[in-house]
């Protein structure tokens, strides 16, 4: 380190020079800085409080199985966030307490609310209790904004590309709005996926958005498409992606949709030889139809049932083809989550008796299958265990 103040590089960081003077004043006093202590909790505990309490101000209906609820705070200001991330939204449904991570589909600059966009899933506990049970006024705990999905200008580049199937518009949404709001200098391309016409949320926004911005392009492309529809149709394979890019050097691309979709896609981009580094993925919560999946137990039908022990708590019988965190819900017991996708590992558990099946999804550590941890989101018990919460 260069020893003359006015060339050392220190000096160009904003604030290092003030920050400087204050400790030398400090140290004059002989201070040992207890009279601050806590004072760095509290800041970060102001700006990203652990939990929110956020009522519905208004519910906007984007499609006939969507709907987009309009959050704002009815204590401290809402916190800030990254385009692309999102909040765990904790409810009460007949009396079991649950929780599911929903993207902000508002911009990051519209300070007063935040928009979760929620399509409806077949046979879906907590999105059917959304769409149909939840008015105007209702009132909620979330977590504040987290998640790793979003643009790195340092990494990821100017040239963006969005693979969206169904709901996973959401994230992109704030994303565009995002670049528009601050002027950004990148290109974005958005390519939608949806199986019906009626299923294109947001399509009159992205169409004006697209109007608006040289930046933003937005192919859409329908897999079951009415008679005589004029649009792109079919599937996201290799040569469709190619043929709407061009080229795939030094481009970003990003995937949220149904796992079944982000994976076809990953898979996609794999035989245009897009390096994993340029592929950012957003998990939308456990696979579906766990016993499809490479390394399932042969011969186990996916309704068999198993026992589970909770340590020192309690036991239930669980089906084999539902995550364990969503039964030991349903059965008055919990665990810490937020993703429910495998991947922030806040809802670890030790198995202790039993195997669990582990999908690809749970993003887990050697040292946890070395010990017995699995992601309680996304393991599947095969046969009977214990665990540790």
């Amino acid at each position: 380190m260069l020893k003359d103040p006015k060339t050392n590089v220190l000096h160009a960081i904003d604030g290092y020079s003030q920050a400087m003077e204050h400790q030398t004043e400090l140290e004059k006093t002989g201070t040992d800085f207890t009279e601050q202590k806590g004072a760095v909790a509290n800041t970060i505990a102001k700006l990203h409080p652990k939990r929110l309490t956020l009522e519905v101000c208004e519910i906007i209906e984007d499609t006939p199985s969507t709907k987009t609820f309009r959050f704002v705070s009815t204590g401290l200001p809402l916190p800030p966030f990254q385009a692309g991330q999102y909040i765990n939204l904790f409810v009460n449904i007949d009396g079991v307490e649950t929780a599911r991570p929903y993207a902000i589909s508002s911009a990051p600059l519209t300070r007063g609310h935040y928009d979760l966009t929620v399509k409806l899933v077949e046979n879906g506990f907590v999105t059917n209790y959304l769409l149909n049970e939840v008015k105007v006024g209702d009132q909620f705990e979330s977590t504040s904004p987290m998640g790793t999905f979003y643009h790195n200008p340092l990494f990821h580049g100017n040239d963006l590309v969005f693979l969206a199937g169904g709901s996973g518009i959401a994230p992109a949404r704030a994303m565009i709005k995002d670049i528009a709001d601050r002027g950004l200098k990148y290109n974005f391309h958005l390519i939608y996926a949806s199986r019906y016409v009626d299923d294109v949320i947001f399509n009159e926004e992205l169409a004006e958005l697209e109007a608006e911005h040289d930046f933003l392009k937005v192919s859409q492309i329908i897999s079951r498409p009415p008679e005589g529809y004029q649009g792109r149709t079919g599937h996201l394979h290799s040569e469709v992606i190619e043929a709407l890019i061009g080229g795939t050097d030094n481009k970003m691309f990003y995937l949220c949709g149904p796992t079944s979709f982000h994976d076809f896609c990953a898979e996609q981009l794999e035989k245009l030889n897009v390096k994993a580094r340029r592929v950012r993925i957003e998990c939308n919560g456990p696979p579906k139809n766990p016993e499809t999946l490479a390394g399932w137990p042969e011969g186990l039908a996916p309704d068999q049932e198993v026992n589970v022990i909770i340590k020192g708590q309690g036991s239930f019988k669980a089906r084999v083809d539902e995550p364990l965190l969503n039964s030991m819900e349903r059965n008055g017991f919990s665990a810490e989550n937020a993703c429910r996708s495998g991947e922030c590992s806040l809802c670890r558990v030790k198995v202790t008796k039993g195997k669990v099946f582990n999908p690809p999804e749970a993003h887990l550590r050697e040292s946890d299958s070395q010990y017995g941890w699995c992601h309680s989101c996304v393991a599947f018990p095969t046969e009977d265990i214990e665990i540790m919460v």
